[in-house]
């Protein structure tokens, strides 16, 4: 691969990186640039992020970086007790409380640690992939499949009806709106769009904690990604169901009951 393209694809993956980690947090394009203006942690301007979500920009300054490594190591070190204490610099800035109450999640490495200023560029630039949680990379014409698959799953082939209440239960997203949508979903009535899933996925990963399923150091977010594609291409393989068929086999079987 030449630079050329390994800076293309490294543009790419820095895109789908830093709208994961926006959607995640549920921030605006605003809480980043006033995280790091109050902060005093760099520059970093609302279409600056704006632009890197779509690929838009070609050539961030050092600066950028700068403001997004420290904000990340921020997060960690104390993002929680610095917005809930009264003398922090964060004091003056309810919007900015409010954002960090929401979502204050960091980009972590496979490792676990957060992700500095040159790691970021280094992402940026290619010379190494974004961490496995934030490099799912879901494709809109597979995101119909995975939205089957996740109610599959979830439900684990059961109509939603007999196990709504518990799967709700489990769905860890507090907002309405969220709550309704992924309902919608897994009975069917809509799919995820690609960007939906990209948001969605650490909390519809986390629902299988919440289901007792599994702890989630024992099926990462990329496994469980890997499920759902898993799932989607035997669906596939399978072909569209002869609804009228399938009912007559139905009708058989009670018949003969």
């Amino acid at each position: 691969m030449g630079y050329q393209a390994e800076i293309e694809s490294g543009r790419e993956a820095f895109s789908y990186l830093i709208r994961a980690w926006h959607e995640r947090n549920g921030w605006s394009h605003r809480v980043l640039p006033g995280l790091a203006e109050v902060l005093d942690l760099g520059r970093i301007h609302n279409s600056q992020v704006s632009m890197l979500r779509n690929r838009k920009l070609a050539s961030p300054g050092p600066e950028v970086f700068l403001a997004l490594g420290r904000i990340n190591q921020w997060l960690v070190a104390g993002a929680v007790a610095a917005a809930a204490d009264a003398s922090s610099a964060l004091a003056g800035h309810p919007d900015l409380i409010e954002a960090l109450s929401q979502g204050s999640r960091p980009l972590l490495s496979n490792s676990g640690e957060p992700l500095g200023p040159g790691d970021l560029l280094e992402i940026f630039v290619g010379l190494v992939p974004p961490p496995r949680a934030f490099d799912l990379r879901i494709a809109e014409a597979e995101a119909p499949g995975l939205s089957f698959a996740l109610a599959e799953l979830l439900c684990a082939g059961r109509p939603w009806r007999l196990c709504r209440d518990q799967v709700l239960a489990a769905y860890p997203a507090a907002k309405t709106q969220r709550r309704e949508r992924f309902a919608a979903v897994m009975s069917g009535q809509r799919d995820y769009s690609a960007a939906e899933l990209d948001a969605e996925l650490m909390d519809l990963h986390r629902t299988l904690e919440g289901l007792g399923v599994a702890a989630e150091q024992a099926i990462s977010a990329d496994r469980f990604l890997e499920v759902l594609r898993q799932k989607a291409r035997l669906q596939q393989q399978t072909g569209p169901l002869d609804l009228a068929e399938a009912i007559r086999q139905e009708l058989v079987a009670e018949g003969s009951g």
